[in-house]
This record gives structure tokens, sequence and C-alpha cells, in this order.
């Protein structure tokens, strides 16, 4: 059996002659269908919420960079920038740092990321146990919900650099397009905590204000050795659980009257289908250089890495995504093996009723 532990390089290589791979190299499978469009659309611009929509922001100079030794590479600025603690300035860094690799002005380069990125003062960082409930936590429902999406979208942002960084040694094997996505991914995320940063400032809050876990960058922890994990573990299930909390916060807010906040949420739920399919994407790419079956595999690391699964799951957006069901849900499994006995039932009727037609002619 493969070994996940086996160095990194390997689990990128096809297997040697004498293994027979498990699945095809020319198996296809679903893929989010805005995928493309996604990857060639130029840096998005609108990182202010206006007044029913996202906008660009008033003109203003970059963040000042480092000297005397200025990023020089895609994989530099993702070591910069998680090792940069203000949130503002982080979001900043990761917008022109995917501006300059659009614009090819940077090569995807060499770097090493730190152990933990960078973070402000505040929040303060708690077990999941500590942190306070709505009624508890000294901010109304919406703020509470902000706050909340806030601190997840940072992580998003360190955990895409991370990404990018981590890996950036196989760049021969895994291909620029891999680092493209994933730092467009970082700039989507870090425009997504903009938004969240300034709603909660309209409502007379901030970033900070109450205590947040480390839950997400402890699941980054787990895969850092091992890129089919890190597939497996943040996007397709970090990220999957957004895509199942998105529709439920918005039904929240609009209950709680704030329809500007659900507008922002939906908004950011509807952009993250693009997140869960670059998963997709190179999960299954993945395990086809391995030999592997994508579903079995996505549950092996799982099993391996101690990663729950919690529904309910939100299949509209999974399946737009291009997550199999049978990948998370097991029910789902079953119902797909009651319909091929049923239509094997089904078959098998209509052969022994013609069967007998034809008995009963020759009689």
């Amino acid at each position: 059996m493969f070994s996940f532990h086996s160095p990194l390089k390997a689990s990128l290589t096809f297997l040697s002659s004498k293994s027979k791979p498990k699945i095809s190299r020319h198996h296809h499978h679903y893929h989010w269908s805005g995928l493309q469009k996604w990857r060639d659309s130029p840096p998005n611009p609108n990182r202010q919420w206006g007044p029913t929509a996202p906008t660009p922001p008033l003109p203003t100079p970059p963040p000042p960079l480092p000297h005397p030794n200025p990023p020089s590479s895609l994989a530099e600025f993702g070591s910069l920038i998680l090792s940069t603690p203000d949130p503002l300035t982080k979001s900043s860094l990761s917008h022109l740092a995917f501006s300059l690799w659009h614009t090819r002005q940077i090569p995807v380069g060499l770097a090493r990321p730190p152990d933990n990125p960078a973070r402000p003062d505040k929040p303060v960082l708690v077990s999941t146990k500590e942190v306070p409930a709505p009624k508890e936590s000294g901010l109304p429902l919406n703020a509470y919900m902000l706050h909340s999406l806030a601190h997840v979208e940072l992580n998003a942002v360190d955990l895409a650099w991370d990404t990018v960084v981590r890996f950036s040694p196989y760049r021969d094997e895994l291909g620029d397009g891999f680092f493209s996505d994933f730092t467009r991914v970082a700039d989507d995320e870090s425009r997504h905590f903009g938004w969240c940063q300034q709603r909660l400032a309209e409502l007379g809050f901030s970033y900070g204000d109450m205590p947040a876990h480390n839950l997400l960058w402890r699941e980054c922890e787990k895969s850092s050795g091992n890129v089919a994990a890190r597939l497996a573990v943040i996007p397709l299930v970090q990220e999957a659980r957004g895509l199942d909390a998105g529709p439920r916060l918005v039904k929240k807010l609009i209950g709680f009257g704030d329809h500007r906040t659900s507008d922002i949420v939906a908004q950011i739920a509807a952009e993250e289908v693009a997140h869960v399919a670059v998963g997709v994407y190179w999960f299954v790419l993945v395990c086809q250089k391995m030999g592997r079956i994508p579903g079995a595999t996505f549950k092996d690391l799982l099993k391996e890495y101690n990663v729950e699964l919690k529904g309910p799951f939100n299949y509209t957006a999974r399946d737009e995504a291009g997550i199999p069901r049978d990948w998370y849900d097991d029910s789902a499994r079953c119902d797909e093996t009651k319909s091929r006995l049923s239509e094997v039932h089904d078959r098998l009727a209509c052969i022994i009723a013609m069967e007998k037609e034809n008995s009963s002619l020759n009689n």
C-alpha cells in the first residue's frame, strides 16, 4: 500500500513500473464549470463594500516593503505575508503579490514558511471550548458572526500562503498552475477579510474584540508534510464547511434584520465555491500522479490525520464545487448501491419477461 509518510517528491511522481496504478491517467472527474473563468480573470479590485455591492477602494499607496531585500518571488512574498502580524497589511501585501504574479513580474521562487503565522495581540487565541457563546461575548449577534467569519478568512489567507510557500520546492512536480491558483485563493480571502473588518467597523467593533480559537491552524499543521493531505484537509474539509455554513449564517442575519451583513456573507459564500473547486482539481490530479483512486485516498487521509467530517452538508454547493457525495457522505454510497441493484433487478425482470414471451410463442 502507498505510504503517505514517504517523501513528498515521491508522492508527486508516477509510481515505478513495478507498481500497477489503481487509476487510469485518463480518468475524468467533474470540475466546477466556472473554474477556467475564475483562473483567467484579472485581480479583483473590489476590496471595499459599497452601498449595495463590492466596489474598488479609494486609491492608496501600496504597503511599504522591507529593505534592503524586498521579496523577488511569490514564495518570498508568501513568507513575508505569513510573518506579518497586522491583518490589514497582510491583506494588502496579498493583493500586491497576486497582482505582481498575474502580470508576470515575479516567478514562483523558493522560500521557507515560518512555523506559525504572525498574529496581532488581539484576538486572544483560546481553545474552542473557551470561545464565548454569543450571549457571553459582549457583541450583538451580527457582530459576533462577522467576527467569527473574519477570523476564518484571516486564517484562510495564511493557509493559502503556507501552501504556496511550503510546497515551493516542488514547483517542477506541481507546475506553476498550482501556485497561481492558491495565490489567487489568498487574494480572494484577503478581500473577504477586508469586507468583514469594514462592516465590523461600521457596527462599532473591530477584529480582536473577542477571543478566537486556533483550530484552523492546527489542522493546517497536520498536513505540513504532504500535499495530498493538505488538499484534503484544507479545501475539501475546512473550506467545504464554509459552503455548508454560509446559507445558515445568511438566514440568521436576515432574521436579525441586518441585510447589509447578510449580503456580504452571501457574496463570500458564493466565492468560496471556487476555492473548494480548486482543491478538488488539484487533489484529483495529485491522486492520478500517485496512481490512487481519489475517493478512497480522501477517506484514507482523513482517517490517518484524524480529521472529522461534520454535517449537515450543503449538497447543492458541494455538487457545484465538484466534490462527489460518496467522498463525504456514506449514505450517498448506500443510495448509489441501491440504485444500481434496482437497475440490475429491472434488467433481469425484463430479460425474464422476454424469455417467457419467447417461450410462449415457441409453444
